[in-house]
């Protein structure tokens, strides 16, 4: 006996959308990590005054790490410079759902965050990766991945609609 068919229901704001539950599939490490790369903009998670911190940045994946660019006195900076040779633990997460069919995959990388201070690799991040925003950034963090999990959310027969 086959699943029955995905429904069109409407939601808020006039739009229609699929009903019914989505299917969560975890992620291998590699398929995480593709994912992540495929997209330029996530969150980054960190703790400021002890409480938990977070701030949409844009992305490269480097090699398997997470590259930022971040600026003089920004909180990640400071503590990222203060936390010494190992880096200041923080989590990093990005996704795309669609907003329609709600399908797509989140990923969330935990890890530990340190200033690149190597001329010549900031003087190359700073030419593959422009900020989205007016400001002048001139130091980039590098997010050592220790934990990468990630799910895709398909319909419950597993097709991503």
């Amino acid at each position: 006996m086959g699943s029955a068919p995905d429904t069109i229901t409407a939601i808020p704001n006039g739009r229609v959308g699929p009903a019914g539950p989505r299917r969560s599939v975890a992620l291998d490490r590699a398929e995480a990590l593709r994912l992540l790369g495929s997209v330029s903009v996530g969150r980054v998670v960190f703790t400021r005054r002890a409480l938990p911190t977070v701030r949409p940045v844009n992305h490269v994946l480097d090699d398997g790490d997470i590259v930022i660019r971040t600026y003089e006195g920004a909180a990640l900076t400071l503590h990222a410079r203060d936390a010494g040779a190992r880096g200041v633990v923080v989590a990093y997460e990005a996704d795309a759902i669609d907003p329609d069919t709600h399908v797509g995959w989140s990923v969330v990388v935990t890890g530990y965050a340190s200033l690149v201070t190597d001329a010549r690799e900031l003087a190359r991040y700073r030419s593959l990766l422009h900020p989205w925003v007016q400001q002048t950034m001139d130091y980039a963090v590098r997010i050592r991945p220790e934990l990468i999990t990630g799910i895709q959310l398909t319909v419950p027969d597993g097709t991503t609609v």
